[in-house]
Parts: C-alpha cells; structure tokens; sequence
C-alpha cells in the first residue's frame, strides 16, 4: 500500500472526533495532503534532487515534516524530556538533524511516505482521544524558544500545522521548479 493509499485508510479509521479536534485534523489533513501531492509519480532519485538554491528535496522535507511530527507529538505526551536540549548539541547532532532534510542513500520515498502516514495516524489517534489540550509543559532549551515559556497541546498542534504547511510550500516550489507540476493553481 502506498504513503497516499494508507493516509486515506487511516482517515477512515480514525475515531469519530467533533467540535475543535476535528478542525485541528481537517486542517492537518490538507496540509499534509498538499505536501505529499508535491511526490506523485516520482522516483527516488528524483525525490533526492536539489532543484532550487536551497538544500532542500522533496524526500527530505517528508522526512523532516515526519521527524517534526512525530516529536512534537512525544512532547505533547511527555513534556521537554522528549526533545533535546539544543543547546547543548554537538557539531554531530547538528550533522544528523541536516540529515533529517535529506532523502539518503537507501532510503527510498515510499519509505518515508510510508513512514509520514503511520506517524500522522498516530497523531490523529492522540488529537482524538487526548484528555486536555490545554494541558501545558516548559518548552525544551533552544535559543530560539524564549526562557520559561511553556506550549499547550493547542500550541503544539498550531507549531504542527504551521510547520506542514511552509514546508508544503516549499515543496510545491521544488517540484515546479523539477518538472513544472503544481499542487495548487
């Protein structure tokens, strides 16, 4: 089954949500449905390849949009502990965070589509059943989160979305530039 055919199974497979949780997934779906969009019918190679300025490729993005996700989701759960503490992160630990933006040798992009997919039900399942989405935890150390500020999973959620979409668009970039094919327009 593919990254695109196992995301609308588990829509269907979602708990029955209303209200506030199932404008939060409406939202992610169509983001998340945009960025995969911006991979169909291409190769691994393709997925790999750099078209604009930036180091960014399109295997790369899903596979950071899942990274992203995917911790964010663990802190919603867990508080800080479930993310590092950035400031204290070595040249090695940045080194392996910019391998998280690219799609590497051996890694292929139903992989990570695939991956993308089992991740976003996970988070689907949590924004349905969560007890709390005020509940709050400190942010984690990193120079770009200010002192003692704390996210509720509200928060997190926005910081998911938000992250999805800019990185949807930046994947509709890629790929027009690859070969001319849009999500949008």
């Amino acid at each position: 089954m593919s990254g695109n055919e196992q995301a609308i199974r588990n829509q269907a497979e979602r708990p029955a949500v209303s209200g506030e949780r199932a404008e939060w997934l409406e939202a992610l779906d169509k983001h998340r449905g945009f960025l995969r969009l911006t991979t169909r019918d291409l190769t691994d190679e393709q997925a790999r390849l750099r078209t604009t300025a930036s180091e960014l490729c399109l295997g790369g993005l899903i596979k950071h949009v899942t990274a992203v996700e995917e911790n964010w989701v663990a802190f919603i759960l867990k508080g800080p502990s479930a993310l590092p503490d950035f400031t204290a992160m070595t040249e090695a630990d940045w080194a392996s965070r910019a391998d998280g933006f690219r799609l590497l040798p051996g890694e292929t992009l139903a992989g990570v589509l695939d991956d993308y997919a089992e991740v976003a039900r996970r988070t689907d399942d949590v924004v349905a059943t969560l007890p709390d989405l005020g509940a709050a935890w400190p942010l984690p150390k990193a120079p770009w989160f200010e002192a003692d500020a704390q996210w509720s999973a509200r928060r997190v959620l926005t910081h998911i979305i938000a992250e999805t979409a800019q990185h949807a668009g930046h994947a509709d970039i890629i790929r027009e530039s690859m070969d001319g094919a849009k999500s949008m327009g």
